[in-house]
């Protein structure tokens, strides 16, 4: 089942974060808290959201096995917004069940009917997995784009230049 997440699943969905991370070799990258999470997740004017993959435990309880956590991008080439996929993550042991298909499939949805062009992300290049199950669905990579960015002391430095 995938729906979007509630103020009750941000534990689930920090915790999911810590995972992909730990996946990524990054965990000690991770400064995320659940109070940051709630806060962007649910403000009143949210620029960031989630979905979640939950299935049935084994306690019959509903339990979040997987999230996608997405914000909107914008095209200057085609006129109209896009999805932006910050992550996208399901519990080793709950892959293969069809879940992130299923989130991804969530997403595009909601980008046909809202108008979207276009559902990006980005994935590590040692990850064949995850560029195998992307190019199944035919999602193409963006061989000539390089990613970059700018955090801590840089992003500061730079700040710094602006005129005020």
């Amino acid at each position: 089942m995938i729906r979007r997440a509630t103020p009750a699943d941000v534990p689930a969905v920090l915790g999911l974060i810590h995972d992909l991370a730990e996946y990524e070799k990054a965990a000690h990258e991770v400064r995320a808290s659940e109070e940051q999470l709630r806060a962007a997740l649910f403000a009143d004017a949210p620029a960031v959201f989630a979905h979640v993959a939950e299935e049935e435990g084994a306690e019959g309880e509903r339990e979040v096995v997987g999230f996608a956590l997405w914000f909107l991008s914008f095209s200057t080439w085609r006129g109209t917004h896009g999805v932006y996929l910050e992550d996208l993550y399901v519990r080793p042991d709950r892959r293969g069940g069809g879940h992130g298909r299923a989130l991804l499939a969530e997403l595009a949805r909601i980008c046909v009917e809202r108008g979207y062009h276009r559902l990006e992300w980005s994935v590590l290049d040692w990850n064949e997995p995850a560029i195998g199950f992307y190019r199944a669905l035919g999602a193409v990579p963006m061989d000539e784009w390089t990613v970059f960015r700018l955090t801590d002391e840089p992003l500061q430095a730079l700040a710094g230049r602006a005129a005020p």
